[in-house]
């Protein structure tokens, strides 16, 4: 079952990929493309930069990006694949942003994490550190791990349904 049947996503959204998890459901990475979304290189192994070498991690980024290179096809009119990177628990040295920017990646982060994988918070507080901290031009950070996933699920589509009803617009990030 792909993301977007569990929830409805009302414009395109980027989903920062792990290499092994596109390996292990490749289904719904090929569905999040099919679906129009645009993806980006989030390491093959949730890689914590400060536990690697920049060789080690730059290798674990082009690992995941051949991951995402096996399970698209890349047309004039698809070209959700892009060289964008997020990293892992949002921390990059200097050294691997330097090295990844030399490739050709854009770092992207974010300015709201709905803390969706902190088992400590309930739904409600999920959601209203989403809404408190939400602003015109923010990133939102949720996740669709196990642990996340009884947060997301409720969090999400409330937060989409609200900045929906505000008026606000879901874009592409500008890089």
């Amino acid at each position: 079952m792909g993301f977007e049947s569990i929830v409805k996503i009302p414009s395109k959204s980027y989903f920062f990929c792990i290499g092994k998890n596109i390996e292990k459901h490749p289904e719904i990475f090929k569905q999040i493309l099919a679906d129009g979304h645009a993806v980006g290189n989030h390491t093959h192994n949730h890689l914590k930069s400060s536990k690697s070498t920049t060789k080690n991690y730059v290798q674990n980024t082009l690992d995941a990006e051949e991951a995402m290179d096996r399970f698209t096809t890349l047309t004039p009119t698809n070209n959700q694949h892009q060289q964008l990177f997020r990293p892992p628990y949002g921390k990059i040295t200097s050294s691997q942003a330097k090295a990844l920017q030399k490739l050709g990646y854009t770092i992207v982060m974010w300015d709201v994490l709905s803390a969706d994988f902190d088992a400590s918070i309930n739904t409600a507080s999920c959601l209203q550190n989403v809404l408190k901290n939400t602003e015109d031009g923010s990133i939102i950070v949720f996740h669709d791990s196990v642990k996340a996933a009884k947060n997301l699920f409720y969090a999400l589509p409330k937060v989409l349904e609200y900045y929906t009803k505000k008026g606000f617009e879901f874009k592409k990030i500008k890089t």
